[in-house]
């Protein structure tokens, strides 16, 4: 249909409405794929504590690979190792539950998860020889770009480990911290050691894990998550007060508030980046102010000619660049 406007110019109604349908399918397709990525969203973000059971459709994942590998290193699975859980997958599980006393159901929760990797544990050091471990001064440095963990020796590296790291939102904290306290079996998903670290901001340690299909990923709260063997095999040559440096990505913070020493926290710890920048030792980049930050306070006030009292004033924060103006 043709018709007039005002000015006697000719318009194909015709054209307009293919024009505007093809506008509301448009919209309509950008709301569904955001619908659906909202849904994958949700889906993937509760992965990993799903429960995992026989049923149509069947299961599939990442976990349930990791399952029948765990299964079979238990010599309860001898089926093909992919990532659909089928009936032979249930018989297995299920034979495991009855020889474990646990309810015989064919259902994995995080308790058949625990259960089962502490089996495997105790199978393979009872199958392996112990590693006597390196005999010099122990280091550990974790690197969340390649998601490893070396364990090194007198500075040299003596062994690999695979990692899982914090998700971008609750990020692993860089810096260099020391371990502080060594424990067994804390539950919740911690595996079955847990070695802490010294962070001031939070509670945060190396620790095994229930879910060994994340090792490799940003899966965690900010912890280092490793197989519970590796763990288990680094818990046994790691004393107290081992050195951990976490290398990765922090944002620059601005300071705009006096440090003293006895402080702890971000604004201590973008205070020791600025002083080793400018070449002042401020020591481990702990995010504490204690002695050695203290003295290369004092020495940069020292140079300039100000009162070397180890107080991060605002003459020390702006002569490093900290303040927002």
């Amino acid at each position: 249909m043709i018709i007039q406007n005002i000015n006697g110019k000719e318009i194909n109604l015709y054209n307009i409405l293919v024009v505007f349908l093809m506008a509301v399918f448009i919209l309509c397709l950008l709301y569904l794929n955001c619908s659906l990525t909202s849904i994958q969203a949700v889906e993937q973000e509760g992965y990993e504590d799903r429960v995992l059971i026989l049923k149509k459709p069947r299961m599939s994942g990442e976990d349930i690979y990791w399952l029948k590998v765990r299964l079979s290193e238990l010599s309860y699975y001898r089926g093909l190792l992919d990532n659909t859980y089928d009936l032979d997958t249930a018989r297995a599980v299920a034979a495991f539950q009855a020889d474990n006393h646990l309810e015989i159901d064919g259902v994995v929760n995080n308790y058949v998860w625990e259960r089962l990797l502490d089996a495997a544990a105790e199978s393979l050091l009872s199958t392996t020889d112990v590693e006597e471990g390196p005999e010099g001064e122990i280091s550990i440095v974790i690197d969340t770009y390649k998601r490893q963990l070396t364990l090194f020796s007198d500075d040299k590296p003596y062994k690999n480990y695979p990692i899982a790291i914090g998700k971008p939102t609750t990020k692993s904290p860089e810096g260099e911290w020391a371990i502080i306290n060594k424990n067994l079996h804390w539950g919740g998903g911690f595996g079955t050691r847990w070695l802490g670290l010294n962070v001031p901001w939070g509670t945060y340690g190396i620790h095994g894990t229930n879910k060994p299909w994340t090792i490799g990923s940003a899966a965690s709260h900010g912890c280092i998550r490793m197989f519970n063997h590796h763990v288990e095999e680094l818990y046994r040559w790691v004393p107290l007060k081992t050195r951990v440096k976490i290398i990765g990505h922090r944002v620059p913070i601005n300071v705009n508030t006096i440090l003293r020493p006895g402080q702890s926290g971000l604004s201590v710890m973008q205070l020791q980046d600025n002083l080793n920048k400018q070449g002042f030792n401020s020591g481990y980049r702990d995010a504490r102010y204690g002695s050695t930050t203290e003295e290369a306070v004092k020495e940069l006030k020292a140079q300039f000619g100000l009162k070397a009292d180890g107080i991060a004033d605002w003459n020390v924060l702006y002569l490093l660049g900290l303040p927002e103006n």
